[in-house]
């Protein structure tokens, strides 16, 4: 409980030297637990306190960094989508802790003879297959869809509706609002379908690093989502328009039928959107450490 944990070291800061029987401080469990609001209260330490602190170490001469290294069950990271994801919080924990202590925690070792790095490697050697997993089904199942739009909308861009003028070779509607619409649709899917399949491919060939799960992976999936989703919304467009400039006559028609087109952006929206927000938020949001958490009065 964040809140009766820091009214606890308001009252007696003194406690966070209290270690229990394995010799951890409230911070070291903090930090095996994942729990980055109680992890935080840190922050109010100076930098010598905060150093002192991760270079403590536990019965088995564990540092922090070493903690943060542990892949515990009390981390709770059912509570995160995705295997991809759950690495990323890992990786972004362990960079977290390793920017507190010293230079010299990331040599340290522990009653086994493991540097923190080294036992982080070993404790999620599993996460990083689960997410390596999880990133190329994702991104497999996608790059279909995505070749499948770059195919009907290049061939969509030479099979006009209305045909073109047999005299002069230009499409017979060009002057038409809704032509124009249908094009700049048509090209916009096109483009962007293109480039959704391009970053899944590079999730494809990655070579799936502990460090790429921070950064470099999630930003290929949240461009890869990002324009996938574009290029369906602009391919409904297209279609739309494309109906509408033909029986424009028969609205009892057209309407339902654009309604309809519609189906397919909302259920993108309904199942990936969520993902792409989550994704988003954990890789260019505010971060999950309060670096400025100050006293309660």
């Amino acid at each position: 409980m964040f809140e009766f944990t820091d009214s606890v070291l308001q009252a007696r800061p003194d406690i966070v030297w209290r270690t229990n029987e394995m010799r951890r401080n409230p911070l070291m469990y903090a930090t095996e637990s994942r729990q980055e609001k109680i992890y935080s209260l840190i922050y109010r330490f100076d930098k010598r306190k905060r150093t002192l602190i991760a270079t403590l170490a536990d019965t088995s001469d564990n540092c922090l960094l070493h903690v943060a290294g542990m892949l515990s069950s009390l981390a709770k990271l059912d509570n995160i989508s995705g295997a991809a994801l759950q690495m990323q919080r890992q990786v972004q924990w362990f960079k977290e802790v390793e920017d507190t202590g010293i230079p010299q925690i990331k040599e340290s070792n522990n009653c086994d003879g493991m540097k923190p790095r080294e036992l982080f490697t070993k404790n999620h050697k599993e996460l990083v297959k689960e997410g390596e997993r999880w990133m190329k089904g994702t991104a497999s199942s996608c790059t279909v869809v995505g070749a499948l739009i770059i195919t009907i909308m290049f061939a969509a861009a030479f099979t006009i509706p209305g045909g073109n003028n047999g005299q002069t070779g230009f499409p017979i509607f060009l002057h038409k609002k809704l032509f124009t619409a249908f094009i700049v649709s048509d090209a916009i899917s096109l483009f962007s379908s293109t480039t959704s399949v391009l970053m899944f491919l590079g999730i494809l060939t990655s070579r799936y690093a502990e460090d790429d799960f921070l950064k470099s992976l999630p930003t290929k999936m949240i461009i890869g989502l990002s324009t996938l989703f574009i290029s369906i919304a602009t391919m409904m467009v297209a279609f739309s328009s494309a109906l509408f400039i033909m029986i424009h006559e028969q609205s009892w028609i057209v309407i339902p039928m654009i309604f309809l087109a519609s189906v397919p952006v909302t259920l993108f929206i309904w199942m990936q959107f969520p993902l792409l927000v989550e994704m988003y938020i954990s890789t260019y949001g505010r971060g999950i450490f309060d670096k400025k958490v100050k006293s309660r009065a």
